[in-house]
């Protein structure tokens, strides 16, 4: 396979496990008996490894290599996912999810910055696709995951299953990457965390309400059905399995759509179709319109991250690997306030209520969206 597939291939194979998962949050918060506000204080464990290990790993990004990174971080991650179904209760489930963030952390640090090293190689666009393929492997997982509750499996031995099979698969690919005649990043200063620049944070300000939506709909989705809707079994893990599509759809597109229209245009018109789908899963009276508003939602979300990303690899103040790792540290702080903020006013409220406190964040994404804008000579 030539590098640009392989890196697609690699995108694609790094979620299944994980979005098999996503499916079986309800399922853990009813075997712990865990309220709104409990699960929302487990669920911050994953944003929590992830921001923990985000300054540290641009580092180990730019010393060992994007593609050693995968190599060797697959296998890991990998182990991790299926333990969180398995925790026997609040604490110990906010423990595995910490892991586990640590974990995918740096497995998607490094798929992002060999995925721009691939691109910068090459003569056409591939970020949004390999982004897509990423969408299509979480939109995988999600069925799967869903189809392990339709089946009444036992969740820790399907995910671990699963998760053995994907172990030696994506080591194979990984190592298929081309072995880069220099580290990813120069030889820089041991200090890689420099006062991040103001073109660095209004970048990582305008993904903030992107992944704050995506990250809400992850851990939320499945949860709003079953407890609203009343649904069951296949139904209940839907809801993720149709925004992923969108995602996946609008990030195929992506590309071409960039070269078209401009990266801000493209962003300004995908995330009012993220905040109009937004407005109708909080005011949905049935199912079928929480899937279609999901649907605009995940479609509006596509495109922001991996437009987000090229715009910081480009920057030029520092190397690729520290602004996306800059990048992705404040961006998931998205991930990190999302959730237990939900939780915390479905507690006091309702969870459409929860909810609806994404669409002041969507809409600063929106007004933000002028700084994608290509720089000189980038």
């Amino acid at each position: 396979m030539s590098p640009k597939l392989t890196i697609m291939v690699a995108f694609f194979l790094q979620p299944i496990a994980f979005g098999s998962w996503l499916p079986q949050i309800p399922g853990v918060q009813e075997r712990l008996s865990l309220g709104p506000a409990e699960l929302a204080m487990a669920l911050l464990g994953l944003p929590t490894g992830i921001l923990l290990m985000l300054p540290f790993a641009g580092q180990l990004v730019g010393r060992v290599g994007s593609r050693n990174t995968l190599i060797f971080g697959f296998p890991v991650f990998l182990a991790l996912v299926p333990l969180p179904v398995a925790a026997p209760g609040l604490a110990s489930l906010f423990f595995l999810l910490v892991l586990l963030g640590i974990g995918l952390s740096t497995i998607e640090l490094g798929l992002n910055v060999e995925a721009d090293v691939i691109e910068k190689r090459g003569t056409v666009s591939i970020m949004n696709r390999c982004h897509g393929f990423w969408s299509l492997g979480i939109m995988m997982g999600s069925l799967i995951g869903a189809g392990f509750l339709a089946l009444q499996t036992s969740p820790f031995v399907a995910i671990g299953l699963l998760s053995l099979v994907l172990i030696p698969i994506s080591v194979m690919v990984c190592r298929a990457l081309p072995v880069h005649e220099a580290p990813v990043t120069e030889a820089q200063p041991r200090s890689s965390w420099r006062r991040p620049s103001p073109g660095i944070l209004g970048i990582s300000l305008f993904v903030f309400g992107i992944t704050m939506t995506e990250g809400a709909v992850a851990d939320w989705s499945a949860v709003y059905l079953k407890d609203v809707f009343a649904t069951s079994g296949m139904a209940t893990g839907m809801g993720y399995v149709v925004f992923a599509l969108m995602v996946s759809v609008g990030r195929f597109v992506g590309d071409g759509a960039k070269e078209r229209f401009g990266s801000v245009m493209l962003a300004r018109v995908c995330l009012v179709f993220a905040l109009s789908g937004m407005v109708v899963v909080v005011m949905a009276p049935v199912t079928p319109l929480v899937y279609l508003g999901l649907a605009c939602v995940g479609l509006g979300v596509s495109v922001g991250f991996p437009l987000a990303v090229t715009a910081a690899a480009d920057l030029g103040d520092r190397p690729a690997a520290e602004n996306v790792a800059i990048l992705s540290f404040i961006a998931l702080l998205g991930f990190l306030v999302g959730p237990p903020m939900i939780g915390f006013v479905a507690e006091v409220l309702d969870l459409r209520s929860g909810l609806a406190t994404l669409l002041p964040a969507l809409l600063l994404s929106i007004l933000l969206a002028g700084l994608l804008r290509p720089r000189r000579g980038a």
